[in-house]
């Protein structure tokens, strides 16, 4: 059975004739007859009952008649909007841990296409739902990052998951708090000097794995926390209650605001300092679309500014 049959069997029953109908499908009647013929054998069942004047619907047909309609609107919407003069918008998504650099180099990616051709989305969310988000399909790219900590276990998932880790940049670790916190005018913040200040991290979820924190040196003991689940609840507790949370140091002033610093923090030990690696991921050996690679683009030169002389150079790595 075809869909080009389901046309025919609507049209003859609109028309009542076989002779109409092969005129408006442009189709021999010859033809039109052996394909309702076929169509009839293959269910096992008539369809029309055939006169010299015209044809008529069976029971069977008449009840074959209701299905095909329904398919056949089906298959006219699906070419509406997926057929070659379909208006079906392309689709782009990332999802990412909760990095302003990442919003804004999608900002960037975004102001080069139409927006009325083009379906974006972008999800900042929680570590385990970017992984989801890019295994499902329902993102191209996630935006993550590995640690010494974390490295293994991740690693381990992304394999599970078929995914691949892709590394732009690594960096030390750095305090973020704003620019009235009374540690804001220090050269380097050192762990014991942060004793009496809230602590501020992602939320993950109840069930979350703790590898799966955004922040670096999770495992470490804070006396004082709080949990957020978005940056504009973070950036808030941080002025109103001389919060601070451990980061990468790389800061979008345009979308954060100028309110906030980021000054080093200070290991006890430089030999076992973890650094952070922050990369992205996408399923394996699947090729980036031109947004996906125009937003990598993006991010490398965002990145770039921060690529500092004395810093050491990362080396790229693939995790899949």
């Amino acid at each position: 059975m075809t869909v080009q049959q389901l046309h025919y069997v609507i049209t003859i029953s609109e028309t009542g004739s076989l002779n109409k109908a092969s005129e408006i499908l442009y189709v021999a009647q010859p033809s039109l007859t052996s394909s309702i013929k076929e169509l009839e054998k293959e269910l096992g069942i008539s369809i029309f009952h055939r006169s010299c004047m015209c044809v008529i619907l069976t029971n069977d047909g008449a009840e074959f008649l209701l299905y095909s309609r329904q398919l056949y609107q089906q298959y006219e919407s699906l070419m509406q909007k997926y057929g070659k003069m379909g208006t079906l918008k392309k689709k782009f998504g990332i999802s990412t841990q909760h990095y302003s650099f990442a919003v804004k180099s999608f900002v960037e990616m975004v102001k080069k296409f139409n927006t009325a051709e083009y379906e974006f989305a972008i999800r900042e969310t929680k570590t385990k739902e970017v992984i989801e988000d890019v295994s499902t399909g329902n993102s191209e790219i996630g935006i993550i990052y590995l640690s010494n900590f974390n490295r293994m276990a991740m690693t381990k998932l992304f394999h599970t998951k078929d995914l691949e880790f892709h590394e732009l940049t690594a960096c030390e670790a750095y305090v973020y708090l704003g620019r009235g916190h009374p540690l804001a005018g220090c050269r380097s913040i050192r762990f014991e000097q942060l004793n009496e200040y809230l602590c501020l991290s992602f939320e993950q979820g109840d069930n979350s794995s703790f590898y799966f924190a955004e922040e670096i040196l999770s495992t470490n003991e804070y006396a004082r926390t709080i949990k957020a689940n978005d940056r504009a609840t973070m950036l808030n507790l941080m002025i109103d209650l001389d919060g601070y949370t451990l980061c990468s140091g790389i800061i979008c002033e345009e979308l954060n605001g100028s309110d906030y610093i980021a000054v080093p923090f200070e290991h006890e030990n430089l030999e076992t300092a973890d650094r952070m690696v922050i990369g992205f991921i996408t399923r394996k050996n699947m090729p980036l679309s031109r947004m996906g690679e125009l937003y990598i683009e993006e991010i490398r030169q965002y990145l770039n500014q921060y690529d500092q002389s004395d810093k050491q150079k990362p080396i790229p790595y693939i995790y899949s």
